[in-house]
């Protein structure tokens, strides 16, 4: 079954993407998130997913649930930085600093629908210019289109950020994605390829110095999440792939991927000692990257220029045990 339907949360619509494997529920008007990812092979939620009854919630932190684009991601000195001559004011929402971007829960559009004989997609589009709060703090536009496409046991997430404006302007993007552990972190391990852990001052900012993975050593090959407590920004080492393994004892489980040249930067957050879920979040750049003192290697800024068009790819495939 490969095809796209409708239905409704809170009243507003959302477009479910079928395929033998998985069922994907989109919600475009309220941030364009991955609200459920449901594995119909093995009958469970994938996802942290939002309680309908629980609406106020999703709104003043939609990032806390699902698949969660941010733009940009992670906490911001102050809320402020200088680029290029030009002085941004994000809002301060983290006590004195800014977290987690101006994407909320902005109204997108759904473009296009596909459906064939190898899976289906949707594609939205948003203008930033729609958003006033957007706009006065952001003020060059920008022009976002996501499409996703499930094809069997695999969600494809293609993102392109078109630059409409006037001056060069500086661009980071992540996802704060929620995997479920069912209450049994023992039975889960995680994989990345970290070559480092970045420092982090007391407030949780980097400092921008790299530091030995000491413990988390044992990430190249599974870090069980028992009793684990993270808050971590890591960085992949040179030449391996910027990808995550989430993997249960029965060999169950998830491969999470992002373009290598880009998503250099990961972080892993159980929101206390791991007990319903493991947060993985891969970053295009270091939070408070432009506050940084160091170049767009270290730091995974990136410029965009007038008229110039990023695209930024990831993938989620599941992987089941061997019958």
């Amino acid at each position: 079954m490969k095809q796209v339907t409708k239905g409704q949360w809170n009243g507003y619509d959302t477009y479910i993407l079928h395929s033998r494997e998985l069922e994907v529920t989109l919600l475009p008007r309220l941030g364009n998130n991955v609200i459920s990812l449901w594995d119909r092979t093995m009958e469970r939620q994938i996802l942290r997913q939002p309680e309908e009854s629980d609406l106020a919630s999703y709104m003043q932190k939609p990032y806390h649930f699902g698949l969660p684009l941010l733009v940009p991601p992670g906490r911001i000195r102050g809320g402020s930085f200088l680029f290029d001559g030009t002085s941004y004011q994000f809002d301060r929402n983290a006590g004195e600093h800014h977290i987690h971007g101006l994407h909320r829960a902005q109204a997108w559009c759904v473009s296009d629908i596909e459906e064939d004989e190898f899976g289906c997609a949707v594609t939205t589009e948003f203008i930033t210019t729609d958003d006033p709060e957007w706009i006065r703090q952001f003020p060059e536009p920008l022009k976002l289109e996501m499409t996703f496409r499930l094809q069997d046991d695999r969600l494809q997430q293609t993102l392109k950020v078109t630059h409409l404006g006037s001056k060069r302007v500086p661009f980071g993007a992540g996802y704060h994605t929620w995997f479920m552990l069912d209450g049994t972190p023992s039975r889960w391990n995680v994989t990345l390829p970290a070559g480092a852990v970045c420092e982090l001052s007391e407030d949780l900012l980097p400092t921008g110095q790299l530091l030995p993975l000491g413990e988390l050593t044992s990430l190249h090959t599974r870090l069980n999440l028992q009793g684990a407590d993270l808050d971590t920004v890591l960085r992949i080492a040179e030449g391996q792939p910027a990808e995550a393994m989430l993997m249960r004892d029965d060999g169950y489980g998830l491969r999470y991927s992002a373009d290598t040249d880009f998503f250099r930067h990961w972080i892993l957050y159980t929101k206390g000692e791991a007990d319903q879920f493991l947060c993985i979040e891969p970053l295009t750049w270091l939070p408070d990257a432009p506050n940084l003192q160091q170049d767009a290697s270290a730091t995974g800024l990136i410029t965009l220029e007038p008229g110039q068009t990023l695209v930024l790819g990831g993938t989620l495939q599941m992987i089941y045990p061997e019958q």
